[in-house]
């Protein structure tokens, strides 16, 4: 695999720090966890939904948290009372944790947990003040006080 050296971005440009940073985690980290399985769905333009299959948990067992431009959920699977000798054992009941790195102004709206599938809500609020705008041109029969002195 090809290596990158992200310094000459770091020198030459301001305020992408956290992008070349989120670059160089990705190329430091190239295995993706497989386990827990997940979707991510692009539900409409500023909405999103995370699901995951967690066989075999339950709610108690599942703590999701979202910080700023972070989400994690963390599973923590009780340990069985019951010993069991398995044939074959297929479903995986270990513990688990998932990061997922969230663009700005991307905020958890809500999560579900039914059949064993963790459906995590997402959505893109733009604050107002960094929406665009419309400008309107002065000019015409919109003149103002000081066009009128400077034409006197």
């Amino acid at each position: 695999m090809r290596t990158f050296d992200l310094a000459p971005l770091y020198r030459s440009a301001i305020g992408f720090d956290r992008l070349a940073q989120l670059l160089n985690d990705a190329q430091r980290n190239d295995s993706t966890p497989s386990y827990p399985p997940y979707n991510i769905e692009l539900v409409s333009d500023d909405q999103y939904r995370i699901v995951m299959a967690l066989a075999g948990f339950n709610r108690s067992e599942i703590d999701i948290t979202f910080e700023r431009d972070s989400l994690q959920v963390v599973g923590r699977k009780q340990k069985d009372v019951t010993e069991r000798t398995y044939l074959h054992r297929g479903i995986a009941a270990r513990d688990f944790e998932q990061r997922f790195q969230l663009a700005n102004h991307v905020k958890v709206t809500g999560a579900s947990f039914d059949n064993g599938m963790l459906t995590i809500e997402l959505v893109r609020e733009i604050p107002e003040a960094l929406k665009p705008r419309k400008i309107v041109i002065d000019g015409g029969e919109n003149v103002t006080a000081l066009e009128q002195r400077a034409a006197a």
